[in-house]
């Protein structure tokens, strides 16, 4: 059989096996409790947790199926919760106290860019008033928006990706029919992710009562996110030029601009960590009750995985990160050979649809939602102006892809990340 056909077959026959295996284990019965504003984050894991994505997902402690070639975990991980998934097959390889329900600090503005990004074409712009900043936290995290200034939706969103621009949150929520308006839709899309350990209550993640996630959902949303060309484009941006303010020079307006970096230190670099080869994004969080948060993806040899650390009790500088690299490191190695405990489901409308009699009886999708249209070609997305180290997002260059719900979900073997993160595993 000619090799592309062979390919092609196989990746057909992966898909069908997944779809299958999403119809049978459709984990809406299996979820804790939905969090309800008088819930709050617990001292320790819960005896009783959700177990969608799988039962041992839903055990206290370290769950990993060691085996004769698997190699042992870190053992200088001190992170309350922790997940290391598969992101195309949506395996997960390990985990520690998955569904504990835990703040999330910036983690959360994935959900928020999950459920507000797909709202406004970038081109949009909007003039900030007084009242779209007048609730952001003090203490925020800002880009440095100001009153009076003009900002694209493309803007805003370095804003909100690279800086973790609370500010930034705050104007695109107002855009999106307010703070309250912003928060119910992103409850609502946790819901249809069957993210039910999540608990939106303010859309950028500053601490506020009741407001919890987990590793586990922190990871399935970022999932989701990554399918959208825009965020994996955003959350991959190592710096720009980011709208400053305007003034007069010699009788002529001139808007300054200014560089910002992103704060993911996988992606960036620090003094004490490098960049991780083959980090591709997603986002970070720190508060002073979360502690420091992180979702990360990264591609080696084809593989890319997912990894969320959620808290780590040592203090030590970047430790979030560092947590992380150990735990992409492990991962990498165990790939192929570890045995999953669980894993990521799909979208609610996503398993149903999967379910129905007939559904996707060709095999083929009909286009995806962030406007990829074929696995036979590569998609080409430019670079956006005035920023470096963003990249050009891949087309899916091989494998069948199943369009589930009406393009709500994919599952591709090869999902278009960035550029830079292919740039970054061959150096």
């Amino acid at each position: 059989m000619p090799a592309p056909k062979k390919t092609a077959r196989r990746a057909l026959l992966v898909a069908s096996a997944v779809v299958s295996s999403l119809a049978l284990t459709a984990p809406v019965s299996h979820a804790a409790p939905k969090p309800s504003p008088s819930t709050s984050p617990s001292a320790t894991p819960p005896a009783n947790m959700s177990t969608v994505g799988g039962e041992r997902l839903g055990q206290a402690g370290t769950q990993v199926n060691l085996a004769s070639g698997v190699p042992v975990l870190p053992k200088d991980l001190t992170a309350r919760s922790w997940v290391i998934a598969d992101a195309e097959s949506g395996d997960v390889l390990a985990a520690h106290n998955a569904h504990w329900r835990l703040p999330p600090a910036s983690t959360m503005k994935m959900l928020f860019a999950d459920t507000v990004l797909p709202k406004f074409p970038k081109s949009v712009e909007h003039k900030v008033v007084p009242s779209d900043l007048a609730d952001v936290g003090s203490g925020s995290s800002m880009v440095g928006i100001k009153e009076g200034e003009t900002y694209s939706v493309h803007d805003l969103w370095l804003g909100v990706f690279l800086r973790s621009g609370n500010d930034a949150v705050h104007v695109l929520s107002k855009m999106n029919g307010g703070i309250d308006n912003t928060v119910k839709e992103m409850n609502a899309h946790a819901e249809e992710l069957q993210a039910l350990d999540t608990n939106a209550v303010s859309p950028d993640g500053y601490d506020a009562p009741h407001q919890v996630s987990s590793a586990y959902d922190l990871t399935l949303i970022a999932r989701s996110g990554l399918q959208k060309k825009d965020f994996r484009e955003y959350c991959s941006t190592v710096t720009a030029k980011f709208p400053g303010s305007t003034s007069k020079k010699k009788g002529k307006s001139v808007r300054e601009s200014f560089e910002i970096q992103n704060t993911n230190r996988l992606l960036a670099g620090d003094s004490d960590i490098p960049v991780y080869q083959g980090i591709a994004g997603v986002k970070n969080g720190n508060t002073t009750n979360a502690g420091a948060t992180f979702t990360g993806v990264a591609e080696r040899n084809g593989k890319v995985l997912l990894v969320t650390v959620m808290n780590p009790e040592k203090s030590e500088h970047n430790e979030v990160y560092k947590e992380t690299a150990r735990l992409f490191d492990w991962g990498f190695q165990a790939a192929g050979k570890v045995q999953p405990v669980g894993e990521l489901v799909p979208p609610r409308s996503a398993a149903q649809a999967s379910a129905q009699p007939g559904a996707n009886d060709s095999g083929q999708a009909g286009g995806a939602g962030d406007g990829e249209k074929s696995s036979k070609s590569a998609v080409g997305a430019s670079a956006a102006s005035g920023s470096s180290g963003i990249g050009v997002a891949l087309g899916i260059t091989g494998g069948a892809l199943v369009l589930l719900a009406a393009g709500a979900f994919l599952i591709n073997r090869r999902w278009p990340l960035p550029d830079l993160v292919r740039r970054r595993g061959r150096s």
